[in-house]
């Protein structure tokens, strides 16, 4: 199904599914950070001799001096961590059959090859949530360059795929404010969503999110359409709003569903508050310069992946979904 890179990987490994993508296209769009040599340690100063004091010429002996209080040890009171703010919008079931018929994940069918292959996606994103272990990391941004590349496909897989993981939160946005389709995906009907929480500061965007009946998964609607959408997203509202989804929530992932790179302004906009961005690209069809222009216009996120979409063959020969099925 698909085949992923993970930009300027070590090459002392076997190529991931990341590294092919960028062995493919050679943009090289992420670099590790080099390593600094350790700093040394500061030499220790001197230690001073004991300066000798005066006698006391009083009539009080040296034991019955009055002392300096000692400082005290008591713990300074330290500030709390803020607590995870709670999903409270509606409840909606989600249609297992229209997944199915769209070729998308369900649960509770069998392990399939495209399972597999969107396991190894989110072992990728995960490991890097982890190792930056920071709210910002755990906001995930999908977008594509342009339309009909399957960014929407990826991102509702991706967000299925990780709400399978164990005590995992898994919030799927849809930030295609332009055409959001994530609630047709799913089956379910979506109201007011990301928009009106930006317009209104009075809504709190927590009671606007859906909560499904896939455990783990929820799900924030595109909201009321609006001529604007662009300068909400670019607004600090939008810093308030996302800080307060993950704020407190060390295992909650937002996935972000933009719409492409290069037909409209919001996937730029929200590269900025995400700490990771993955660009789907379909095999045969995404031209290079369209990858390096969607890759400038996402700078703003320190780390984009690229996510080959389509793809028709393996180097290696792989074939996921085959190892347990039975043979006939």
């Amino acid at each position: 199904m698909t085949d992923q890179a993970k930009i300027n990987r070590e090459s002392a490994r076997p190529a991931s599914l990341f590294e092919r993508a960028d062995s493919m296209f050679g943009l090289g769009l992420a670099h590790s950070a080099p390593k600094l040599p350790p700093v040394p340690p500061l030499p220790e100063a001197p230690r001073r001799a004991p300066r000798p004091q005066p006698a006391d010429r009083g009539s009080q002996p040296a034991a019955d001096r009055p002392r300096a209080a000692a400082p005290s040890s008591a713990p300074s009171p330290t500030a709390r961590a803020p607590r995870a703010v709670a999903f409270c919008g509606p409840f909606a079931e989600v249609d297992r059959e229209h997944l199915r018929e769209g070729g998308f994940l369900v649960p509770e069918d069998s392990v399939t090859g495209l399972l597999e292959e969107f396991r190894i996606v989110k072992r990728e994103l995960l490991a890097d949530a982890r190792a930056s272990d920071s709210a910002l990391a755990r906001r995930i941004l999908v977008c594509s360059p342009h339309p009909g590349e399957g960014k929407t496909y990826c991102a509702t897989n991706l967000a299925i795929a990780l709400a399978a993981e164990r005590d995992l939160e898994v919030l799927l946005v849809d930030a295609d404010v332009v055409k959001p389709s994530v609630t047709a995906r799913l089956g379910i009907a979506g109201d007011l969503g990301l928009m009106d929480a930006l317009a209104d500061p009075a809504i709190a965007p927590e009671s606007l999110v859906i909560r499904t009946d896939i455990e783990g998964l929820f799900v924030l609607p595109a909201g009321t359409a609006s001529a604007r959408a662009a300068e909400y997203l670019a607004s600090a509202r939008t810093g308030a709003v996302l800080d307060r989804l993950t704020q407190g929530a060390p295992k909650r992932i937002v996935i972000f569903d933009t719409p492409p790179a290069l037909a409209a302004s919001p996937a730029a906009e929200l590269a900025a508050h995400v700490g990771q961005a993955l660009l789907v690209v379909r095999a045969d069809e995404t031209g290079r310069a369209a990858i390096e222009d969607a890759q400038q216009l996402l700078s703003a996120c320190p780390d984009i992946k690229l996510l080959l979409n389509a793809a028709r063959y393996s180097p290696s020969g792989r074939r996921f979904g085959s190892y347990g099925a039975e043979r006939r």
